[in-house]
């Protein structure tokens, strides 16, 4: 029996994909992105055991709630492609059961995602941490390279997928970086939308509490005309960014 760790459930409205979700946060990340609001979901030993049976019984409690309000199911962590056979297993058994599945990852797995398992997602919620691969690497702890290579292989399989980029100021704010994503995206006809993420220091206090520095601590958030001109410059590239 396929099994998995899991940090926490939830149900959200809104950013998680289309509707109301159940939203499952697993255990487990191989970056260590400097503005993590989750740094709580970093390591898998720290998860919770659990089965797909025991994860399947609780989203069917909600099945027609989630159904109703035009939503289903989102894997997200940490990285859900940490623990691709228990994503997979998940999203096979929720499509048996005639739920929207959604995968919320940062692609820097995704040849750990088999076509089967991408046949029974969706939507992707893909995270792009920046476009230039040395702050990619700065930033993340990792290599732009293979995410990039997931977005194209997302395209060529036909998943519908929503980028989702993290504005932070003096790392992801740069304009010719992101009129560079702009351009990858626009050739891409899988891409629904393009969320801007402001930054943001909410789990602050998860740091805290682990003992360990939160590096962005004193960086500023970024403000409202910061974010508008970074959907506007996706915009420019004729996506839709929100």
């Amino acid at each position: 029996m396929t099994t998995g760790r899991i940090h926490s459930w939830d149900l959200s409205t809104g950013v998680d994909g289309p509707g109301t979700r159940f939203v499952l946060f697993l255990s487990g990340c191989q970056l260590r992105c400097l503005y993590c609001a989750n740094p709580d979901t970093w390591h898998m030993r720290d998860g919770m055991p659990v089965t797909v049976d025991e994860v399947v019984g609780r989203i069917e409690r909600y099945r027609q709630f989630t159904t109703l309000a035009g939503g289903g199911v989102t894997l997200t962590g940490g990285e859900p492609l940490l623990q691709s056979a228990f994503t997979a297993e998940v999203f096979r058994r929720c499509k048996e059961l005639g739920l929207h599945t959604a995968l919320d990852t940062s692609g820097a797995l995704g040849t750990r995602a088999e076509d089967a398992l991408l046949a029974d997602t969706d939507l992707v919620l893909l995270d792009i941490k920046s476009f230039d691969a040395g702050v990619y690497m700065h930033l993340t702890g990792g290599r732009l390279a293979p995410t990039l290579n997931f977005a194209t292989r997302l395209n060529r399989l036909g998943v519908p997928t929503w980028i989702r980029y993290v504005l932070v100021p003096g790392w992801t704010d740069d304009p010719a970086a992101i009129d560079g994503l702009g351009r990858f995206l626009a050739e891409l006809d899988n891409v629904d939308r393009v969320d801007v993420l402001p930054f943001h220091k909410l789990g602050t206090h998860k740091y805290d509490s682990l003992g360990i520095p939160f590096p962005l601590r004193d960086n500023p958030v970024p403000d409202a005309a910061l974010v508008e001109r970074v959907r506007d410059q996706f915009r420019s590239h004729g996506l839709r960014a929100r």
